[in-house]
């Protein structure tokens, strides 16, 4: 009797591990899912940031367009087969342009006034001259 009690917990909590393992695989599966579609939601929002860029709408404009500006004259590069050439000219994103902030001038203005109030103190003798005279 105890062992029939022992088989039937057995298949039981096998069945209830089975679950719970394939339970937590399809959470692991979600989850890269949703990892891979924020990845996809932020380049999209970088390329509407670049939409803002005066000058990445020209260069798109002029890319799949074939916009030009007043006074320009257009001509195409035709390759050996007779199609046109691919332009391979970008513009690099504006993030990854400008990796640091611009300080304020007056920040730099007012941190140069604190170094002068209170100067680092020298870090080596200064030089003497030949007839035993310092700088």
């Amino acid at each position: 009797m105890l062992v029939l009690v022992l088989a039937v917990l057995t298949v039981s909590y096998a069945s209830s591990a089975r679950a719970y393992l394939q339970q937590r695989s399809h959470i692991g599966d979600l989850k890269a899912q949703i990892a891979e579609r924020e990845a996809s939601i932020n380049d999209l929002e970088r390329e509407k940031k670049r939409w803002d860029d005066p000058a990445y709408v020209k260069a798109q404009a002029r890319a799949r367009f074939g916009y030009l500006m007043p006074g320009e004259s257009g001509y195409e590069v035709i390759g050996p087969d007779g199609r046109p050439l691919e332009a391979q000219a970008s513009l690099n994103d504006p993030d990854e342009v400008l990796k640091t902030v611009p300080k304020a001038w007056w920040t730099a203005a007012w941190e140069s006034m604190e170094l002068a109030g209170n100067p680092p103190p020298p870090e080596e003798e200064p030089a003497k001259l030949i007839d035993g005279t310092q700088q």
